[in-house]
């Protein structure tokens, strides 16, 4: 039985290990900078990991936000992109201070992963609720 619930956005092709990835590394990079510590590299160039895409990072303290940074395209791959955000979300929001080691173990993220942009001719091409409006 259908909800009649419209659903929107875009299937972006993530795996949920996808996912996860990108999860892994956002949190990898805040928790190694906060505590000062030398960040590993991550070796994720295959698959939609590897795609130039656009992503935001935000970051949430007990439900608040606590910095969000993204870029809309990307000359970098995905996991590169959220690597970026992810720090530069935790660190160099102008809104917040830097995030402390005390921190950690409060925060919340949650990472959007953009679509390509795509160059239209009408504007009655865009659907609100779909297309990032």
């Amino acid at each position: 039985m259908s909800s009649g619930k419209k659903d929107v956005g875009v299937d972006l092709g993530l795996t949920d290990e996808e996912k996860n990835s990108l999860h892994r590394i956002a949190r990898t990079v805040i928790e190694k900078k906060a505590r000062g510590e030398q960040l590993p590299s991550f070796d994720v160039s295959e698959g939609k990991l590897g795609e130039k895409r656009g992503a935001f990072v935000c970051v949430y303290k007990q439900g608040m936000l606590r910095g969000c940074i993204g870029s809309l395209e990307a000359s970098e791959p995905l996991a590169t992109t959220v690597e970026e955000m992810a720090e530069a979300a935790a660190f160099r929001d102008p809104r917040f201070r830097p995030v402390t080691q005390d921190e950690l173990p409060y925060l919340d993220l949650e990472i959007s992963v953009l679509t390509p942009l795509q160059q239209i001719s009408d504007p009655e091409e865009i659907e609100v609720g779909k297309h990032g409006i």
